[in-house]
């Protein structure tokens, strides 16, 4: 498929990435989530199915698979 952006003329390309969301002023973070890629500008398209698990994941409470820190730059 190609580039949602307008000035992009490149495709996508089906890859794993890292998500991030913030809920409740927490950050989560999905680790291999797949994903539509483009592979000239880096455009990110997820796919309605994903975007269901994670908000399930969300909110089920489940239990994160490891903690990591956060710094702030400010």
């Amino acid at each position: 498929m190609r580039c949602a952006l307008a000035e992009c003329h490149a495709s996508y390309e089906e890859r794993l990435v890292t998500h991030t969301v913030r809920l409740r002023g927490s950050l989560v973070v999905f680790d291999h989530v797949p994903a539509e890629v483009c592979t000239m500008c880096g455009d990110v398209l997820l796919r309605p199915d994903t975007l269901r698990r994670i908000e399930a994941v969300l909110a089920s409470g489940q239990a994160p698979a490891t903690t990591a820190p956060v710094y702030e730059y400010a």
